[in-house]
């Protein structure tokens, strides 16, 4: 046989070029409301799409919360299993408190995570929710969405990941810890906190 030999990289080489890819790629600057409203008011069709987007932003600055000098206050993470109610974390107390908290999950089930969060004063841009799971400290996954851009709103925003398949198998059944992160294109952290799992046989084992 002929030809270029194979290059194997190790996970680290592949995790180095991951983030040199990543780092090459430049968010476009931050613009206010004002000026998004601004901009390429001659072109009709693109006018009503911003003015559709921005929504309750356009007749003035939203502010939900005076106190709270924050663009994305981020209020709940709940996960969501067909024919099941929520599991919820509360992320507007103490985060510490939410390594208390525990959610039960049986083996091999599909669920979904749901962030519920606020946006005021400024539209955000290329939001993103970033959850690495260890195990006895090891790593074990991770995951990025891309959430998206969202106006300025009275009301609660959310994101919902796709559907996620639970680990299953009697070596999977234990104690998992979760990090979590929101956060967007310019490295905004909005929040940051941990929490944890337990993957059981049944729901009740």
């Amino acid at each position: 046989m002929s030809g270029e030999p194979e290059v194997v990289r190790t996970p680290e080489e592949e995790e180095t070029e991951d983030e040199e890819i990543k780092s090459s790629y430049r968010p476009p600057p931050e613009k206010t409301i004002e000026e998004i409203l601004a901009a390429d008011q001659e072109d009709e069709s693109l006018r009503k799409y911003k003015e559709a987007l921005l929504g309750q932003a356009q007749t003035g600055t939203v502010i939900v919360d005076p106190n709270d000098p924050r663009k994305v206050i981020v209020k709940k993470l709940a996960l969501s299993v067909t024919d099941r109610d929520d599991l919820e974390l509360d992320l507007t107390g103490d985060l510490t408190d939410l390594k208390k908290q525990v959610f039960i999950i049986k083996e091999g089930v599909q669920y979904r995570i749901r962030i519920d969060f606020i946006v005021q004063r400024e539209i955000v841009h290329g939001l993103k929710y970033v959850q690495k799971t260890y195990r006895l400290g090891v790593p074990v996954d991770k995951m990025t969405h891309m959430v998206g851009s969202y106006p300025p709103k009275t009301e609660i925003q959310s994101y919902t990941t796709p559907p996620e398949d639970a680990p299953s198998g009697m070596m999977a059944r234990g104690s998992y810890t979760v990090n979590s992160l929101f956060t967007d294109d310019d490295k905004n952290i909005h929040l940051q906190w941990e929490w944890s799992f337990e993957i059981k046989k049944d729901w009740k084992d």
